[in-house]
């Protein structure tokens, strides 16, 4: 008798002890992780401005476990002509890989390769004349070789970002 008290009790305390303390498993991701990684992979000045700031504080973002690594502009340059692309190649970096580690790279990459676009010529717009011709370019060089050569089975995804 005395042991099945014993176990009640241990058993009872276990359960008290368990109750409200429903902890996640320490590999639970926020469940709104893909709609972030899609406001952060959005074409408009504010979904880029939204992701320098987080690429900026990471930490703040850790529990995500979000993917910030980055070649920038693999083997092309990342300033080329000295117009500054390497933000923006960041930027299609984290989303191929982000895509990729959630397994939506097909159904995301037209769109983060629109982002990449507007990013570059986002950078051009501070140019004007042949400068900006030349930027404007040159941001289309880079936007063309993404968007032929950027797949889903290469961890770098073509000759830019």
């Amino acid at each position: 008798m005395r042991r099945r008290l014993a176990a009640f009790a241990v058993s009872a305390a276990s359960l008290t002890l368990g109750l409200g303390v429903a902890a996640a498993p320490a590999s639970a991701v926020p469940a709104d992780k893909a709609q972030v990684l899609s406001r952060w992979t959005q074409t408009d000045v504010g979904s880029y401005n939204a992701w320098v700031s987080a690429r900026n504080n990471q930490g703040a973002w850790s529990a995500y476990r979000f993917n910030w690594s980055t070649d920038y502009c693999s083997s092309s340059p990342d300033n080329p002509l000295g117009f500054p692309f390497k933000t923006a190649c960041a930027r299609h970096d984290f989303g191929y890989r982000n895509y990729k580690e959630a397994g939506a790279f097909n159904a995301n990459k037209a769109r983060v390769d629109s982002a990449f676009y507007a990013d570059l010529k986002r950078v051009c717009a501070q140019y004007s004349g042949a400068k900006k011709a030349t930027c404007d370019g040159t941001a289309w060089t880079y936007y063309q070789a993404v968007d032929k050569l950027g797949r889903s089975d290469l961890v770098d995804h073509g000759a830019t970002a």
